[in-house]
């Protein structure tokens, strides 16, 4: 089986009239027949509702983590053995507010994998012994990011820009440890039975996909999942300190990453959230980007740079980041370079050449993520999980399209404050 299994351009023009949309039980099910021959690909995703202020998100990641080491039915060799001998692929994963899975198949077993799916999201035993091994694996990974100067820095940014019961905040690393040794299984017992259910339980199927079989075996394994009643617990909105420098010394470094950025008062669906895509990928969104041109290519300042709105959705605020990865020598020069280059963008705008350039990236670069069932899955269920239709996977080029250099100045003008700049540094010993 090829997982990557390609779509032809041909059909990209009416892919939404041809998504098959139902109810099962508790599930929105959305299908799409491609021409992708015994191959199906699936995207999912339940709202999962964790307490951000109470360090759930932690509780929620090791909960995950277990899915597949054993269900009160099956150990994990014999889950293991149902998906290796047909060579089908499950993965579950987290991401803030809900919790994902993704799969793929062929069409004669998907009946028995989406039985595995189901048991694990539903039965899983949380084994003693496999819940000390992840957490140990957990555990070493935190113990990796203490060294990793990006994550250092996009941690320490997340706290400048956001509280605790923020889904964007990101707690200090051995405050994370600390709490992650403290876990017990009847922890994540406790989360499970609280945070997991059918709550906004949205699934995708994309390939040679047969709808009716498709929701027969959704009804027999999930049409009964009942919803949990933990409410929703995070904050929508940042809470930025006043604009200041933090510095993470990680010594031995000889690089050091820098993050800049502030709070972005828009959501997703909101009108000015396009503009202000296009236009921050002007600035720094790809290799011929503003910022990758003046500061690494003529300047030489600095190994890499980019801009990106971070963390938006359309649930909750983002911000607006600018990275850049410089040597010890070079750090204020490089800082300074990278704030000029910003602030010359804001107030001078973009120029009609980087509009028309960087939409068609942006509009070539959607078409090659739905040329593949799986790209194409996860897309639908982005959109679904936003809130939009279906359509809105035929419409998005277009919108692009129309966006002009005017509707992006403006939009750049109300929303990007370089002076209220957060700025944290990572790799450098403190002054």
């Amino acid at each position: 089986m090829n997982p990557a299994s390609t779509l032809h351009d041909a059909h990209l023009e009416t892919l939404a009239a041809r998504v098959e949309e139902r109810a099962v039980g508790p599930c929105r099910l959305l299908t799409l027949h491609t021409p992708v021959r015994d191959v199906v690909s699936w995207r999912g995703c339940f709202k999962a509702h964790p307490d951000f202020a109470a360090g759930d998100e932690l509780v929620q990641v090791l909960t995950v983590s277990l899915l597949d080491k054993g269900t009160r039915r099956r150990d994990r060799f014999a889950l293991a053995d149902v998906l290796e001998n047909r060579g089908a692929q499950l993965h579950f994963s987290t991401d803030g507010l809900r919790v994902a899975c993704q799969g793929q198949a062929l069409r004669k077993d998907l009946p028995e994998v989406l039985e595995v799916m189901a048991e694990e999201l539903r039965q899983p035993l949380f084994d003693a012994a496999e819940f000390e091994k992840a957490k140990a694996q957990y555990l070493a990974g935190l113990q990796r990011s203490l060294e990793n100067t990006a994550a250092q820095a996009n941690g320490a940014l997340s706290r400048r820009l956001y509280s605790r019961a923020h889904p964007n905040y990101t707690a200090p690393t051995q405050e994370a440890m600390e709490r992650l040794d403290g876990l017990a299984p009847e922890q994540v017992r406790a989360y499970h039975t609280r945070h997991f259910g059918a709550n906004d339980l949205i699934l995708v199927f994309v390939g040679d996909v047969d709808s009716e079989a498709v929701a027969a075996t959704l009804g027999a394994a999930l049409g009964d999942w009942p919803t949990h009643q933990a409410p929703p617990a995070f904050s929508a909105s940042a809470a930025p300190q006043p604009p200041g420098r933090t510095v993470v010394s990680i010594p031995g470094k000889h690089n050091v990453d820098v993050r800049m950025g502030h709070p972005l008062r828009a959501l997703r669906q909101d009108a000015d959230y396009l503009p202000l895509h296009v236009a921050n990928y002007i600035l720094g969104g790809n290799f011929s980007a503003r910022l990758m041109t003046r500061v690494r290519n003529e300047m030489g300042l600095t190994y890499g740079i980019n801009a990106a709105l971070d963390g938006i959705t359309t649930e909750y605020e983002g911000h607006w980041q600018v990275g850049v990865t410089l040597s010890l020598e070079n750090v204020e020069k490089g800082i300074e370079a990278t704030l000029t280059e910003v602030r010359r963008f804001v107030e001078e705008g973009v120029t009609d050449d980087e509009v028309h350039a960087k939409k068609t990236t942006i509009t070539g670069a959607f078409k090659v993520g739905l040329a593949t069932t799986g790209g194409l899955a996860a897309t639908l269920l982005l959109n679904a999980t936003r809130g939009f239709d279906v359509g809105y996977l035929d419409r998005f080029p277009a919108e692009v399209e129309a966006l002009t250099r005017p509707a992006l100045n403006d939009a750049i003008s109300r929303h990007f404050h370089p002076d209220a700049f957060q700025v944290v540094l990572a790799g450098m010993q403190q002054p």
